[in-house]
C-alpha cells in the first residue's frame, strides 16, 4: 500500500513540504536513471560513438547534485510566519 498522509495535504505544512520535495527527488532519480541506462544501452548495442550521450548523462547528473543539494542541505522547512500567525488557517 502507498504510504497515506495523515491529515489535509497543505504546502503550508513543513512536514507535507519536505516529504513533497523529498518524493519529487525520487523522481528526478529515477526518469534519470531510466532515461541514461536507455540511453548508453542503445548506444553500446549499436556500437555507436555518440559524442551528446557524454554531455547528457553528465549536464542531468549535475542538475541532479544541485536539486540534491537543495533539498537535503538548503532548503528550510521550518514553520512559516504566516503560519504561525494564525491568518487564514481556519478549522471549518
Amino acid at each position: 500500500m502507498p504510504p497515506r498522509w495523515p491529515r489535509q495535504p497543505d504546502r503550508a505544512d513543513p512536514a507535507f513540504r519536505k516529504l513533497d520535495d523529498r518524493m519529487n527527488f525520487a523522481t528526478h532519480v529515477a526518469l534519470f536513471a531510466a532515461s541514461n541506462s536507455g540511453v548508453w544501452f542503445v548506444r553500446t548495442l549499436q556500437f555507436q560513438d555518440w559524442g551528446w550521450t557524454v554531455w547528457l548523462t553528465g549536464g542531468w547528473l549535475t542538475v541532479l547534485v544541485i536539486h540534491g543539494l537543495y533539498i537535503f542541505a538548503i532548503a528550510d522547512y521550518s514553520v512559516s510566519t504566516e503560519a504561525t500567525s494564525g491568518k487564514g488557517f481556519a478549522k471549518k
